[in-house]
């Protein structure tokens, strides 16, 4: 395997204003009382469309801390088969895969206009912006071949 750089690491500025538009997203959605565990649930699915390991590491991490169950984090791959998904979070787990697979499909005006039955017009916004953010980490991991480590071993 090539060695990769990290682009966040040859690169600093711009990952700290990725990163500082992440923590913008973050606050803005906490001010509106978007939940943590849903911004998470986003995270997740567009990390796993995505094949980012290292994005499913820390995302899957954060929603446990945040509360949310294993069961439904291991069916979140098929998450329209189920019912465990409230309305909201269907909704945003739709918008994040509209973001994600924007060049093989586009979100039609029906599942649009179901999202902004159960968010307002910012909330519909944050939830794209969380999504368009997670899918920039995910190149620059996927990219840069961010590593996972297991959690029992020593960090470099």
């Amino acid at each position: 395997m090539a060695d990769r750089i990290f682009l966040d690491k040859q690169t600093p500025t711009v990952f700290k204003a990725l990163s500082a538009t992440a923590a913008e997203v973050r606050d803005r959605a906490r001010e509106l009382g978007l939940e943590r565990i849903l911004l998470e649930l986003v995270n997740i699915r567009a990390s796993q469309l995505n094949a980012c390991t290292f994005c499913l590491d820390r995302h899957t991490r954060l929603a446990l801390e945040a509360g949310e169950t294993t069961q439904r984090l291991a069916v979140l791959p098929g998450w329209r088969e189920t019912e465990l998904f409230t309305p909201r979070e269907r909704a945003a787990l739709e918008l994040a895969e509209a973001v994600t697979l924007v060049a093989a499909q586009h979100l039609d005006d029906a599942d649009y206009e179901r999202a902004r039955t159960v968010f307002s017009d910012d909330e519909v916004s944050l939830v794209t912006w969380a999504a368009i953010t997670i899918n920039a980490f995910n190149r620059v991991s996927v990219f840069s071949r961010h590593p996972v480590r297991a959690r029992n071993a020593p960090e470099p």
